[in-house]
């Protein structure tokens, strides 16, 4: 027998496609009993499905009228992924697609439980995409994207831990501006009110975000936008690698792929060198593999040794056991 959750989808699924089902025909579909079939109905009545019933010997079940697109059957999580990968390609590079996805998510989001809307369209509203591409972390807690969304939207004051990059730990108390979704990773734009400043905050270092009841009058962000404004400080903080490569690929290849998060410099027809400034090494390694093209580091040791690593493991994975050849 099929478990709880996939058969409540098939049954879900059978009452979308007929009108109206005896029960003990909708049970023999379901391969299940007539009690256990009340009790899948009565869940889907729980999700906020208008399932009703008629008694008696014929009696049987059928999705209230106008119920033709009834709420998703989807969580949190789920809810969180669906708004944040269709504003992605929304906002993405790839032609053709971005109408499409705005139209969807909107469908998507007037057919969801209530309560699952509201999270959802909070944090679409207050996402400010950065323009660096790449796919944002999925480390992130969806749920503390969409706490923090709610209280952008409200002017609710929020408390949260925030972790520093040395791992100190402090409480804080801030006034959320925006969420920027920027390159790999997600930010709080927030005047802190424990510095007395205005902050851009990793989320992924924000610990038990808890709204406080207070409201508050928005302040004027010292810049145009939340997202130049996190742009800006991530440009100006120091950073631990700078990397330079020579690449096998016109300097136009290498723009069309990676530029947006690199300096390209053409050198001839058919060459190219590559500067990026980061703090972590593995993104310019994915980076540099998506180009398809031979290249040479020229600095810094630590990324040789990274790719040497890298080698190492992708050749034992190539070579395993039942590996195609």
């Amino acid at each position: 027998m099929a478990n709880t959750s996939t058969r409540t989808l098939r049954l879900l699924s059978l009452l979308q496609s007929h009108r109206y089902w005896p029960g003990t025909e909708l049970a023999d579909r379901l391969g299940v009993s007539v009690r256990t079939l009340r009790r899948d109905v009565d869940r889907l009545r729980e999700l906020g499905y208008p399932v009703e019933a008629q008694r008696g010997v014929d009696g049987g079940y059928q999705l209230a009228a106008g119920a033709a697109l009834p709420p998703l059957l989807i969580d949190d999580e789920e809810a969180v992924a669906l708004a944040v990968g269709l504003q992605a390609a929304a906002q993405g590079p790839v032609e053709g697609i971005a109408e499409p996805s705005v139209r969807v998510l909107a469908k998507i989001e007037q057919v969801m439980p209530a309560r699952l809307r509201r999270r959802v369209e909070a944090l679409r509203a207050m996402t400010v995409t950065a323009g660096w591409g790449g796919p944002s972390r999925t480390d992130v807690d969806p749920a503390v994207l969409t706490t923090v969304a709610l209280a952008c939207r409200d002017n609710e004051r929020l408390h949260f831990t925030y972790t520093a990059a040395d791992g100190r730990r402090t409480d804080r108390h801030a006034e959320p501006h925006r969420l920027v979704s920027l390159g790999r990773r997600w930010y709080l734009v927030a005047y802190d009110l424990t510095r007395g400043d205005w902050r851009n905050l990793r989320v992924d270092r924000l610990t038990d975000p808890q709204g406080t009841g207070a409201r508050f009058r928005p302040r004027t962000l010292p810049v145009a936008d939340a997202a130049e404004f996190v742009r800006t400080r991530i440009d100006s903080a120091p950073r631990s690698y700078h990397v330079e490569v020579l690449v096998d690929v016109p300097a136009r290849v290498a723009r069309e792929r990676i530029g947006r998060w690199s300096t390209v410099e053409e050198i001839d027809a058919e060459h190219c060198r590559v500067h990026l400034v980061t703090d972590s090494l593995e993104w310019p390694a994915m980076a540099l593999g998506t180009l398809g093209a031979d290249f040479r580091v020229l600095r810094p040791p630590e990324l040789t040794d990274l790719l040497h690593d890298w080698a190492t493991r992708f050749h034992r994975a190539s070579t395993a056991p039942g590996t195609r050849p």
